[in-house]
């Protein structure tokens, strides 16, 4: 007599997950940085000493923290550290608001697109360090001249992640908004700018970056008070130490705003992290 045989039971069993815990990378990627630029200095402090270079040539490390130590002791670092910081973030606010305004409406209008784009990819040709000598000159408020200065450096960049951004939203999700009779302000709110937030804040994170570069050529033009102007005045007197100390106040600012806005990035996308 045939008899069926009983097919073995299969049972799956979830295996873990060969990656990392998000904590245990994030103590991993906070360990690695400390110790790379424990190399660099290292690294920097034996060359001075094998080379025997001179302090306004290259100052060794020593050096440059007593000199850090002394102009953040008599307020100078903080004073010229502030106004740059100011010249940022009113820069950043007025470059991306606009770079989002008039994004939203290109990315929308093809027709608007190819009468601004010849302009606006033109005024790119033009190097912003050959520009902010005029822009001085027209506007006579000093303070507004740099501001407008940081806005441009980084509208460009802004105005294309956003008509990226906005043009990267499914056309089906935007029928279906359509069916559910939308209006344009719900569209915009619950669908174009959550489908676009990954793309703005990329942009963003670039911004951040050029702000820093736009206030420093700001008051390279024309200025008495900032880091950069700072970093004149330490490259016209030979103070190499100063200019290492400002310097290295720009890299930890841009830093900084760039681990603000990855912190921000962390916050808002976690809805498309895979748990």
């Amino acid at each position: 007599m045939w008899t069926a045989k009983r097919m073995p039971e299969i049972t799956s069993h979830a295996s873990p997950s060969p990656s990392k815990p998000w904590s245990r990378r994030l103590k991993l990627e906070w360990l690695l940085a400390p110790l790379v630029l424990t190399i660099a200095i290292l690294f920097w402090d034996a060359l001075v000493r094998w080379q025997q270079y001179p302090a306004f040539i290259l100052p060794a490390p020593a050096v440059v923290a007593r000199k850090f130590l002394a102009v953040a002791a008599d307020g100078s670092l903080w004073y010229h550290t502030q106004l740059t910081l100011l010249e940022i973030f009113a820069g950043m606010w007025l470059g991306l608001g606009s770079a989002l305004v008039l994004g939203y409406f290109l990315a929308k209008s093809r027709k608007l697109e190819r009468l601004l784009s010849p302009y606006l990819v033109a005024s790119q040709a033009v190097p912003i360090i050959a520009l902010a000598p005029l822009l001085v000159i027209w506007i006579q408020s000093p303070g507004l001249s740099k501001v407008l200065i940081v806005a441009l450096t980084i509208f460009f960049a802004a105005l294309i992640n956003t008509i990226v951004g906005i043009r990267s939203v499914q056309p089906d999700l935007l029928a279906l908004m359509h069916s559910l009779q939308a209006t344009r302000w719900q569209i915009l709110t619950k669908l174009e700018i959550p489908a676009a937030m990954p793309v703005l804040l990329g942009g963003l994170k670039i911004g951040v970056t050029l702000a820093v570069i736009g206030a420093v050529v700001a008051e390279f033009v024309g200025a008495d008070r900032g880091l950069g102007y700072l970093i004149n005045l330490a490259r016209g007197i030979m103070d190499t130490p100063l200019l290492f100390v400002a310097l290295a106040t720009l890299v930890i600012i841009a830093v900084l705003l760039y681990a603000a806005v990855s912190l921000l990035e962390h916050k808002v996308l976690a809805w498309q992290r895979i748990q």
